[in-house]
């Protein structure tokens, strides 16, 4: 090949700066991909779930879109797919407009994946990945730390087998949940909890070992040993309590006019942005469309949370199994008839109704069938009446998820030495979204924990990634009905153990121990994102918009201090060391920030007050090593300034000035305003000219003069 040809190509394609590759590179990311299918096939599975998805959809988001983050991602030890903070963010974001796990919620997972692999691939092409300089450290802290525990509370009811709404406000979901803990399914506990105690036993004395696969085969064998899934299908005719019967019809009733009004409200939103592109409604007729979409917003809304009513209520009631002598099967409310279930099961309880089917449980919730087969090719649905209301949450997805795949490539690049190109990283990981689009995954991005096995099985290249999906089409195609058995409990306790490790408190302490406005702003982060949840993308905001306040803040009004001088000669600040002036006849005035519009008044108020505090002085100098731009407000500024300074008999002086700000000066009108014997190129040089032309008759500092303002 052509050297002069070869950057270039490896620009397009940065897969080929793998090869040429070794024997020993090539166990090594075989091995290391082998573990990390270990992890990844539970994850994907698990996160899938978070998503508000079928299981086999984190499958899909397992394989294609890890193969194309490989070959064209920047870091060669980076593993992308399914993470938990993006799963949730993905419902979240689409919870108000559609029913999670339908057919039209999985159809706007997969077009909020396409989007944000856009918007990723547009800003890695633009060169924006200096974009997430705006998340700070401590907003990053604060909304991980939130982050962490909405994901891992969002599954308490999957670990304790009772009904979880899922609305627009969590904290009120989650309360819901902890009511009922008096109604725990024990067996699905224990599940859950047997997982638990697998993995971090694992974890602690053999950490080599695939311990959250481990706990997956014993607690699936375990549950198809004792038959921990038990479900029946019956007619509503063979439900022979009147009230429960009327419970379960209002139930399907209210799933109906769900259904009803959530299409109508389709029709109409499409009916409103054809009537807005087409301009041939009068404003009234646009008005009353947009008033019937919020009337059946709102009908949704109540027939929402009237149907977690019916279901809570039903999953109280003890359903007993009633066989009657000509083979039918009729069941009742317990109590009725005596007898148990073996296993400490208990009785069938209310399942779910389709119809006039329904369903009972009488054990706990499994993973149940998943589809076997690769996921063909499908363009993307792309509902475009909703691409303007899921571009924020979709902006914030792209950013958060670049912001967590930069985050762990420069943790491994710190051992490993292998430079990253952020933009590049950005194009890989938006080329993973689309392409994984266009097979049934949803949004995907760089995950930590599977980087950090990555890198510590001693990965190679990126073909260790692929050798992970490989593993995962292998799983695809022959051993899904393997994990028909798999408790939904032990899925949420995986997710579990993942995020609450992410919890930090020390940032945020040793934030406030360093700077305090920083670390109330991490807190309002982590509390907002609470409140806010499931919409995360609010806190983050709140977080960037309080980052971008302080500083503003911290910029409109810098640090300056009047200088003295220590016993041995080094200049300290008068009010912070508590040493005299220098001198009454001229002030010394330190100022540590850039003069523009920003700060030109608080430069002003400054030499105003300094001077105020010593009436005798008739020079002032400005130490300006600190000062770093001088723009056109703060030339008009110094310019005006000067002249009301030149009336009040005192002269104004500059040292230290940095080769950009002399530019200005000399560019400007400031040389003809400040005579260049007022500007001196060190402060030694200022300090020896201001004692020859104003003398150095010191005063002791008076207490009662008013202290200078200063940040």
């Amino acid at each position: 090949m052509n050297t002069r040809t070869t950057p270039y190509l490896k620009r397009i394609f940065p897969f080929l700066s793998w090869f040429p590759m070794t024997r020993e590179s090539v166990r090594a990311d075989i091995l290391a991909g082998i573990t990390v299918t270990l992890i990844l096939v539970p994850q994907s599975m698990a996160y899938a779930q978070l998503a508000g998805l079928p299981v086999v959809y984190g499958l899909y988001a397992a394989f294609l879109p890890v193969i194309v983050a490989s070959l064209w991602g920047s870091l060669r030890q980076l593993h992308t797919g399914p993470t938990a903070m993006l799963s949730l963010m993905s419902a979240a974001a689409l919870i108000p407009y559609a029913a999670v796990g339908s057919e039209d919620f999985i159809t706007l997972s997969i077009m909020l994946a396409l989007m944000v692999g856009i918007l990723r691939l547009t800003m890695g092409f633009f060169r924006l990945g200096l974009v997430v300089n705006f998340l700070s450290h401590p907003v990053i802290i604060g909304f991980t730390n939130a982050a962490a525990l909405i994901i891992g509370l969002s599954l308490l009811n999957k670990l304790i087998n009772v009904p979880m709404p899922r609305t627009e406000f969590f904290l009120g979901d989650l309360w819901i949940v902890l009511q009922q803990l008096g109604n725990t399914h024990w067996p699905t506990l224990m599940f859950g909890l047997a997982a638990f105690a697998i993995i971090f036993f694992l974890q602690k004395r053999a950490p080599r070992l695939p311990s959250v696969l481990i706990a997956i085969l014993i607690t699936t064998i375990a549950s198809y040993a004792v038959g921990f899934e038990r479900t029946v299908k019956t007619d509503l005719d063979a439900i022979r309590d009147d009230g429960l019967r009327a419970q379960i019809v209002r139930l399907g009733e209210i799933a109906g006019e769900i259904k009803r009004n959530g299409e109508e409200q389709s029709r109409l939103q499409a009916q409103f942005s054809t009537l807005e592109a087409r301009g041939e409604a009068t404003l009234n007729e646009q008005m009353d469309v947009r008033s019937e979409i919020e009337r059946r917003k709102l009908a949704i809304k109540r027939l929402t949370r009237e149907q977690m009513d019916q279901r809570i209520q039903l999953h109280l009631v003890d359903i007993a199994r009633q066989p009657q002598p000509n083979g039918e099967v009729h069941y009742v409310v317990a109590g009725r008839i005596a007898g148990g279930e073996p296993l400490g099961i208990g009785h069938w309880r209310f399942g779910d109704i389709d119809g006039d089917q329904i369903r009972l449980t009488g054990g706990g919730e499994v993973v149940g069938t998943i589809p076997s087969g690769l996921p063909g090719l499908q363009v993307p649905h792309v509902d475009w009446k909703l691409v303007l209301p899921l571009l924020p949450a979709a902006l914030i997805m792209a950013l958060l998820g670049f912001m967590e795949a930069t985050s762990i490539s420069k943790a491994i690049s710190a051992k490993t030495g292998q430079r990253i190109n952020t933009n590049r990283e950005l194009m890989g990981q938006g080329l993973a979204n689309i392409v994984g689009s266009f097979f049934h995954a949803y949004v995907v991005s760089g995950s930590f924990s599977r980087s950090a096995v990555a890198a510590r099985e001693g990965a190679r290249t990126g073909l260790f990634a692929i050798v992970s999906a490989l593993g995962v089409m292998l799983v695809i195609l022959y051993f899904t009905p393997l994990l028909y058995h798999l408790p939904q409990a032990v899925l949420a306790v995986i997710i579990m153990f993942a995020v609450f490790g992410l919890v930090r408190i020390r940032p945020l302490i040793q934030a406030w121990k360093v700077n305090r406005a920083d670390a109330v702003i991490g807190i309002a982060t982590f509390l907002a994102t609470l409140a806010t949840a499931p919409a995360l993308a609010n806190g983050i905001l709140l977080g960037v918009v309080l980052t971008i306040g302080l500083y503003l803040s911290r910029n409109m009004r810098p640090r300056a201090e009047i200088l003295g001088r220590h016993p041995d000669g080094v200049l300290g600040g008068i009010d912070t060391y508590r040493l005299p002036a220098i001198s009454d006849r001229y002030v010394v005035l330190r100022f540590d920030g850039s003069l523009n519009f920003v700060n030109v008044a608080y430069f002003e108020e400054v030499v105003l007050q300094a001077l105020g505090r010593f009436p005798e002085a008739k020079a002032i100098l400005v130490i300006g090593n600190g000062i770093n731009d001088l723009d056109v407000s703060g030339e008009e500024m110094l310019r005006a300034l000067t002249q009301q300074l030149r009336e009040a008999g005192v002269a104004l002086y500059f040292s230290s000035l940095k080769r950009q700000v002399m530019a200005a000066f000399e560019k400007g009108e400031l040389a003809g305003a400040i005579p260049a014997d007022h500007i001196f190129k060190t402060k030694e040089q200022a300090l020896k000219a201001m004692d020859e032309r104003y003398g150095s008759l010191a005063e002791p500092l008076q207490k009662d003069r008013p202290g200078l303002c200063e940040t």
